[in-house]
């Protein structure tokens, strides 16, 4: 299986820790795919600074290639974070730097190389909406990060996405069941081949607009060795897209209804086993002492 993260980087800043980590959304669940044996690369915006320089060599050395990737005069995207009770807060950050300011395109040739993936990967954060309709017209799967922001779950924003996309994943944690189960129904009559709702404690939920499953969360009560929720989403994303390709999902082939809950457990093992990570990948140094808060 041939994974391609498409679009955000960022670096994560523990302010607590005193840590730069690399991260964003398309670079974890390629960074996670790899993990779980998948073939993974990464295409997106660097930025020219010393940040962007660390990031690259981070997701490199996660085994996750770059190649195609292209730099750009600007700075790097900074979020901060501090963890408190095992899960991260979000406390802001910098806009995402060049990286969402310019945003990767499918052109140079960028295209065919996307499209020679089974699945590519891509999120709110990256600026990709323009894009989708172009990977479209190839036989890749296209899976898009929906996150939990409500200006992302308007009918307007999900009519750019939904018809272009295999599978949408929402943050449904702060939903009830009623609301989450209308939410991911309504993203998959708007045009979406799967919607996956991440719930937290509370387990996931995915519907292909045949059938419904659920699984529940592994449970890390009481579990010493957790360091911290960064990433959790990204890795059950990862682990979902990973089992159900290998149930024979593909392009134009309809799914067993039956594959989507052995996929919602692979994610849930995924995400459980995220707990235990440092960061959302490791490969942290220290912030610099003339580092802002972004």
């Amino acid at each position: 299986m041939r994974v391609l993260g498409f679009g955000d980087n960022i670096v994560d800043r523990f302010l607590d820790r005193g840590l730069d980590y690399p991260g964003g959304n398309a670079v974890n669940v390629a960074v996670y795919a790899e993990r779980l044996g998948a073939h993974a690369e990464y295409l997106g915006v660097f930025g020219d600074d010393e940040l962007g320089g660390f990031l690259r060599a981070s997701i490199e050395d996660a085994g996750v290639g770059t190649a195609r990737s292209v730099v750009r005069r600007g700075e790097s995207g900074v979020s901060s974070l501090r963890v408190v009770d095992g899960d991260r807060v979000f406390l802001g950050w910098n806009g995402g730097g060049v990286t969402v300011r310019e945003p990767i395109d499918l052109d140079g040739g960028r295209e065919a190389y996307a499209a020679s993936f089974d699945v590519v990967h891509s999120s709110v954060y990256s600026g990709t909406e323009s894009q989708l309709p172009r990977l479209r017209g190839h036989d890749v799967l296209v899976s898009f990060d929906l996150s939990s922001e409500p200006e992302f779950r308007t009918p307007a924003y999900l009519d750019r996405v939904a018809p272009f996309a295999d599978l949408v994943l929402l943050s449904c944690s702060e939903l009830d069941d009623a609301s989450s189960l209308a939410l991911l129904d309504d993203a998959v009559r708007r045009g979406a081949g799967i919607a996956l709702g991440t719930r937290g404690t509370e387990g996931a939920i995915a519907t292909d607009g045949r059938a419904w499953c659920t699984a529940p969360a592994r449970s890390i009560a009481g579990d010493a060795r957790m360091i911290d929720t960064m990433g959790c989403g990204d890795a059950f994303v990862a682990g979902f897209l990973v089992a159900l390709h290998g149930s024979g999902w593909r392009r134009g082939r309809e799914l067993e209804a039956s594959a989507l809950q052995p996929a919602l457990e692979a994610g849930a093992d995924a995400a459980h086993d995220q707990c235990f990570v440092e960061g959302a990948f490791g490969r942290s140094r220290p912030t610099s002492a003339a580092a802002s808060m972004w």
